[in-house]
């Protein structure tokens, strides 16, 4: 990396609920972000969850966020590669990213070297210990055959009764995602300890938790949550030395673990 430029992090808009209004509020918000990073951003990293259901059917895709897909398209026609991965909201993403936007999909955690540190970097669901009954649902969601299947029902439809599914997930949640379990609960940071008896690694980004979270987890590694974009609208950069939690326009930063 150059003098002066930085690696951007963010996941977990969920835009498309909980109504129209409010999620264009945070689109909005967000295109403002991705505008106010461009003079720097060496990358983007979009870690999953940026919509809270996408699927590509052959020959159409859901309507609206015109305003994010042209800053994206903007972004990455100046050459600032972005990488979109694949969340658990969004795991249905196809080529229209790619071929439309520009931008690289990613759908499993990768490693990269970054002015010379090693991040492992990803979305963070189905991760680590626990939550068995939501790996068997990934592996179903995941299969191509039931794409398929799925892609046969009306786009009207199959996205009403989508939103509606989402809806009850966070429900069921009751704000589990507000709160620090304690490092041997939190599933990530002890999937990222599985990693570092294999590896070394110098910073793990992950978004998926809803949790703003920077955090030591071991000896010179750091354990970084980018949060969420809606509530807290937070974000991670990386200037070649050290990864730093921010929120954009002033937010308070309050809830940071540490």
């Amino acid at each position: 990396m150059r003098k002066g430029e930085k690696v951007y992090f963010v996941s977990d808009a969920h835009l498309g609920i909980p109504d129209y209004c409010s999620s264009l509020k945070r689109e909005k918000h967000l295109a403002d972000w991705l505008d106010s990073i461009r003079k720097d951003a060496k990358a983007i990293y979009l870690l999953g969850d940026i919509f809270d259901f996408w699927f590509e059917y052959s020959m159409v895709v859901p309507k609206g966020f015109v305003r994010l897909f042209g800053k994206i398209a903007q972004v990455t026609d100046e050459g600032i590669p972005v990488y979109f991965f694949a969340g658990n909201h969004d795991m249905w993403v196809a080529d229209y990213f790619v071929t439309h936007l520009g931008m690289t999909i990613l759908r499993e955690p990768v490693d990269v070297i970054l002015s010379g540190k090693k991040f492992h970097i990803g979305h963070g669901d189905g991760l680590g210990p626990g939550d068995k009954g939501y790996k068997i649902i990934k592996k179903i969601f995941s299969c191509r055959l039931c794409q398929r299947l799925f892609a046969f029902i009306h786009p009207g439809i199959g996205m009403r009764l989508a939103l509606f599914l989402s809806r009850r997930s966070r429900l069921a949640n009751r704000g589990l995602d507000e709160q620090f379990l304690g490092m041997e609960k939190e599933w990530l940071i002890q999937y990222c300890l599985g990693v570092l008896q294999k590896r070394p690694v110098d910073f793990f980004v992950f978004g998926h938790r809803h949790l703003p979270m920077n955090m030591e987890i071991a000896p010179g590694v750091r354990y970084v949550n980018t949060g969420d974009w809606v509530k807290e609208f937070s974000f991670a950069v990386f200037d070649g030395e050290k990864l730093e939690l921010k929120w954009f326009h002033g937010h308070d930063p309050e809830r940071i673990m540490t």
